[in-house]
């Protein structure tokens, strides 16, 4: 999940469906709440943490801060090398996830159907918006951290996309890379305010997924099957830029212009023999490929548990 967050396009939420924790994590993260807050005023540890669902909450905490640390270092390198590679892995592991999320529904109705196609065209949508310009003023931030971190908790919607459509995305990187490479006190204050925008928007968003998942559940797999497949037009691996913005806040549509400094805005996707490059065709098939067996894996050794 941690890994997820850092790729654009890709949803942590996805990976906690299809690994079978997703309303495990929802029910945990929703029994943060001031009786638990209370019970720890009163000295009782160890009721406080048997009800959070503390040594699952702790052991997702850790292997999603590694995950991060390693997207950050690791696969943002990734992208930036064989982008086409790493984005056909991630489509075949969404494709075969929205599959995975529709198998669960007990009716396929025409009205789960409806809600399918109405989210995917809504997810379809949001990947289409041109970023906007981001700040480093810690109220942004805070908010910030609040919208991103209610899409992580939503498979098919990235956290990191939205970070990337309200112009955050490469703020709250490169105050990752700056903290952990050289304990930069601003970049690790910017990185706490952002942590605490995450979670007052899980405390609240939680408690929404949970109520849907106990009174709608068929609808809600609809909505985020659907989620999923719109998703896809994000991370489809073969993508040329159009548009680009400049060191000093100018947008240039010349491709023959451009420096690798710069900010992509707006992106065409087409087909792999069309590429302007290397479309490293072979491998992007075995990453997809690799990307759906995955899931299938992970299908077969974590049937999902309801609520």
């Amino acid at each position: 999940m941690g890994m997820a967050e850092v790729v654009p396009g890709v949803s942590g939420g996805t990976i906690a469906f299809i690994t079978g924790i997703y309303e495990q994590l929802i029910s945990s993260i929703r029994s943060l709440n001031k009786d638990q807050v209370q019970l720890l005023f009163r000295g009782k540890w160890k009721e406080a943490w048997s009800n959070i669902n503390g040594s699952f909450l702790l052991q997702l905490a850790v292997g999603m801060a590694v995950g991060i640390v390693f997207g950050v270092l690791v696969l943002s390198h990734l992208i930036e090398k064989y982008p086409e590679v790493l984005w056909a892995f991630f489509f075949g592991l969404i494709l075969a996830s929205a599959f995975y999320v529709f198998s669960l529904l007990e009716k396929k109705t025409k009205a789960n159907l409806v809600w399918i196609v109405v989210s995917m065209v809504f997810a379809f949508y949001i990947t289409e918006l041109t970023p906007a310009e981001g700040t480093s003023n810690l109220l942004v931030v805070f908010g910030s951290g609040i919208i991103a971190v209610s899409a992580l908790l939503l498979p098919g919607l990235s956290g990191s996309f939205i970070l990337l459509v309200l112009g955050m995305y490469t703020i709250v990187l490169d105050n990752a890379k700056l903290a952990i490479e050289t304990q930069n006190l601003e970049a690790i204050t910017t990185l706490l305010v952002f942590g605490a925008g995450c979670l007052v928007g899980l405390l609240l968003f939680s408690r929404f997924l949970v109520y849907l998942f106990k009174n709608h559940k068929e609808s809600t797999l609809s909505v985020l099957s659907g989620f999923m497949l719109g998703s896809l037009n994000k991370i489809w691996p073969w993508r040329e830029g159009v548009l680009w913005l400049n060191e000093e806040g100018v947008i240039v549509n010349d491709p023959l212009l451009i420096q690798d400094s710069w900010r992509v805005l707006q992106e065409v996707k087409v087909l792999p023999q069309a590429y302007n490059g290397d479309s490293y065709f072979i491998w992007a098939v075995l990453a997809f490929l690799a990307g759906v067996g995955a899931v299938l894996s992970l299908w077969n050794a974590s049937p999902s548990k309801s609520f």
